[in-house]
């Protein structure tokens, strides 16, 4: 192997990261790591600056990926935050007696509404206790016998009066429920009808006569026994009021003394007292009403509606709502089914997380807030206002026919605190211009920390606290270090660690299943690359059948021999949660013409623009390098072979360059090499994404087929920092059955995989002949020479053409015989 070639190949110690093993033998002496997160500072700083600052609009947005302690981290430090917090108030609802539909928002210090709820609860049983009791004692009694007795006494006196006229004209009075009559008799007794009729006409005249005055007579004595009645029904209202009143006022003195320096409670209690004086009678003296009946009434119309309470908070309060509908997040009125139809009243009235945040910290995920209808923009309304309403947005839109509340507002104090990744962050930051007024304070979660000493500490204190907090076995030196270099994988650099912490701990409690099933005491690196493993194999049913088609010749992937305008490059495919490399054939096809470089994936729309962007590149590398004294007058085609998908980025433009220049100079290119890369117009190679799942890729091909000890794999040499490839790689490397190959320019990896000489331009930008360069000249020379002689040839063709027909012009001319008018006519 030359010098220049072997120059570019990595040793197996730069495939991965190295770790001093030291470190690692500490990790059951290190203290525990109580942040939860990995470095961060630059977001544990800004969450604690917006914590801290009172104002309005200093709202937080947490921004970072799953898995980096971005929502544990937040709220455990907002839950110790608000432990130095005093509670706030209690929030109620108390029923308004003037407007029923307007119920009274009442706030009150941290207990005291507890303590009011209570008390109603204590004051609601009195009450069934004391009615319709109080109406059945001997005074009330004697009271309401003495009215009935005057109005009786009165009614009886013209009654009897009456009678007595009656009497002396021989007429009966009949007194019936609710009606007096009068009767003729004789001797006594009450006349027949039938005796009645058998009377002289004179004496029957002269009885109906008498009736008639009687009857006329009783009409005017009674005129005034409606007043009577009225007089009456007063004495006895004034009794039950008295009554109520006198039996209120000994159950109402307590609570107006204990909140006597809350004039909300105080007007509260009185219109108890009013309201109660004017229902008492008619809901709790029914005879037939149940006791639980009564107490329902009374709790329904007079007993406060504690929304929220805070007797037994300590703090201030922090609440995450993990389903933030607009009812979960701002409250609902609910409503009872009755003959009438729907209705509801101040009781229906539930809190929502809003609610229980007043005063506090409200936990929010962005994405979830902002897929609710009707939410994002009612948050914002009550964050600019800082008042909290309860009201269904269906009311706005027609759906919503009910009668509905039209309560009070709370005043609103609450720190909210969204947080989600960074695409619903920059979308609101472009989209709403509220945003930005409203949520001031960003905190951002880094992806990954670099690999210093004390992140990587940090990194073994976290594992420590949470194999103790999940009573998991303890770490081993060398398991601890397989999680480090599992998390720089995570991370895809050598130099830095993956805040993903959540996806290495899952790896630990994987690994502790597989320790449990072996019988042993301690998680070794053994049991962490057990569970790595087990993993790729469920999650890589996809993978397995993709390599089994390549190895059946299914998918057609070379990986020996050479050929000419092919190159094997390297994909990266996505199957859930699970990443995997494949190779794929790039080829080239170059032929005569002026149509430039057609990207076929582009033509049929499977190209998306990064790949696209990739492609116009390429053919300003190969303008800038090949077309200074030619012209690039070619057409060629390159493609992404059996790809039937999107294809997008540009890591195959080193690889599609090389096959063009491979057709073009007709040099073939190995096929025991894959190529990834992408490339500037100036022909330097730039870094590429998903590196490691690349080569193994390419690599699982070859050992499947058997290593050669020639195969390997061309990366940009930018990249090297970040390969942390699996051991049987770097062992295949070792032992010189695979080779990786890092290259800074196109020229290096043309040398590769043609391993002829590139060639060197010298100061008149000639290249040698028999150079790769060289030939791609002469290829296009030759074109541009053949294309000239093709013009040539036309220029002449056309120039005879023309002689000849100026011939056959001035030859006509002078043989034809003079067109005459006659002829014309003829």
């Amino acid at each position: 192997m030359p010098d220049s070639v072997a120059a570019l190949r990595l040793p197996a110690e730069q495939l991965t990261r190295q770790f001093s093993p030291e470190l690692f033998a500490q990790a059951h002496s290190l203290g525990m790591n109580q942040s939860g997160v990995l470095g961060q500072q630059r977001a544990i700083d800004a969450l604690a600056f917006g914590v801290g600052m009172r104002q309005r609009g200093y709202n937080v947005f947490v921004k970072g990926e799953l898995g980096t302690g971005r929502f544990s981290y937040t709220k455990r430090y907002l839950q110790a935050q608000a432990r130095h917090q005093a509670a706030p108030c209690d929030s109620l609802y108390l029923p308004n007696f003037d407007d029923a539909r307007a119920p009274i928002a009442v706030q009150l210090p941290a207990g005291v509404g507890k303590q009011l709820a209570d008390d109603f609860a204590q004051l609601l049983d009195q009450l069934v206790a004391t009615f319709p009791a109080v109406f059945e004692t001997p005074l009330w009694q004697q009271q309401k016998t003495a009215i009935e007795r005057n109005f009786n006494q009165r009614y009886d006196a013209i009654v009897d009066e009456l009678e007595k006229q009656a009497l002396k004209a021989s007429i009966a009075l009949f007194r019936e429920p609710g009606n007096l009559g009068f009767a003729p008799m004789r001797d006594g007794k009450v006349l027949e009808d039938n005796e009645f009729a058998q009377l002289d006409d004179e004496v029957r005249s002269q009885y109906q006569q008498t009736i008639s005055q009687l009857e006329e007579q009783l009409n005017d004595q009674l005129a005034n026994l409606p007043q009577w009645k009225r007089e009456s029904n007063n004495q006895l209202r004034g009794l039950n009021e008295q009554t109520i009143q006198t039996a209120l006022i000994p159950l109402l003195e307590p609570l107006l003394q204990t909140y006597a320096n809350y004039p909300a409670v105080l007007q509260y209690v009185q219109g108890i007292q009013q309201h109660l004086l004017r229902h008492a009678v008619e809901q709790l003296v029914v005879e037939e009403t149940s006791d639980s009946l009564r107490r329902q009434w009374l709790a329904r119309h007079y007993a406060p509606n504690l929304l929220v309470s805070h007797a037994s908070t300590q703090g201030a309060p922090v609440i995450y709502e993990a389903n933030p509908s607009y009812e979960n997040l701002f409250g609902r009125t609910e409503y009872i089914q009755e003959p009438a139809g729907l209705t509801t009243d101040y009781q229906q009235i539930k809190a929502g997380a809003l609610h229980r945040a007043n005063g506090g910290y409200l936990l929010l995920q962005a994405d979830k807030v902002l897929m609710e209808p009707f939410v994002w923009e009612a948050l914002k309304r009550a964050l600019t206002t800082e008042q909290l309403k309860i009201e269904s947005p269906l009311l706005d839109t027609g759906r919503f026919a009910a009668i509905t509340l039209d309560a009070q507002q709370f005043g609103l104090q609450v720190k909210v605190i969204l947080i989600g990744t960074a695409e619903w962050y920059y979308n609101l930051q472009d989209y709403d211009e509220e945003f930005a007024e409203l949520f001031r304070v960003l905190a951002d979660f880094e992806q990954d920390v670099p690999l210093l000493d004390q992140h990587l500490l940090a990194f073994i204190n976290l594992l420590n606290k949470r194999v103790a907090e999940e009573q998991l076995a303890p770490l081993t030196a060398c398991g601890m270090q397989r999680l480090a270099l599992h998390s720089v994988r995570l991370a895809e650099h050598q130099q830095r660690l993956s805040a993903a912490i959540s996806e290495v701990f899952q790896v630990v409690s994987e690994a502790d299943y597989w320790r449990a099933q072996q019988g042993v005491s301690e998680i070794s690196a053994q049991h962490i690359e057990q569970a790595i493993g087990a993993k790729q194999q469920r999650n890589g049913k996809v993978a397995e059948h993709i390599l089994q088609d390549m190895l059946d010749g299914v998918i057609l992937i070379e990986t020996e021999g050479t050929a000419i305008g092919q190159c094997n490059g390297l994909t990266v495919m996505d199957v859930g949660d699970f990443e995997f490399g494949i190779p794929a054939r790039i080829s080239a096809a170059v032929y005569t013409g002026s149509g430039g470089v057609v990207d076929i994936e582009r033509e049929v729309n499977l190209g998306q623009s990064i790949h696209s962007k990739g492609v116009l590149i390429l053919n300003g590398f190969l303008g800038n390098r090949y077309a200074q004294k030619y012209p690039l007058d070619i057409s060629a085609s390159v493609a992404m072979e059996q790809s039937y998908g999107y294809i997008d980025g540009d890591s195959a433009s080193l690889g599609e360059t090389c096959a063009l220049i491979s057709g073009l100079a007709r040099v073939p290119l190995r096929q025991d090499l894959a190529i990834t890369g992408s490339i500037n117009q100036l022909g330097q190679v730039q870094a590429v994404g998903g590196l490691n799942e690349k080569i193994e890729g390419f690599f699982k091909l070859c050992q499947a087929r058997g290593l050669t000890g020639t195969q390997g794999v061309i990366i940009p040499a930018c990249n090297q920092v970040n390969l942390i490839l699996a051991p049987e790689v770097i062992q295949a490397v070792a032992e010189q059955k695979f080779a990786i190959y890092a290259v800074e320019t196109v020229d290096q990896a043309l040398t590769l995989l043609t391993t002829q000489t590139v060639g060197v331009a010298d100061e008149q930008g000639e290249y040698p002949l028999d150079s790769v360069h060289g030939k791609v000249i002469a290829r296009l020379q030759a074109i541009a020479e053949a294309e000239r002689e093709d013009e040539e040839k036309e220029d002449e063709k056309e120039q005879a053409e023309a002689l000849e027909s100026d011939s056959a012009t001035d030859s006509g001319s002078a043989d034809s015989p003079v067109a005459t008018p006659a002829a014309l006519a003829n």
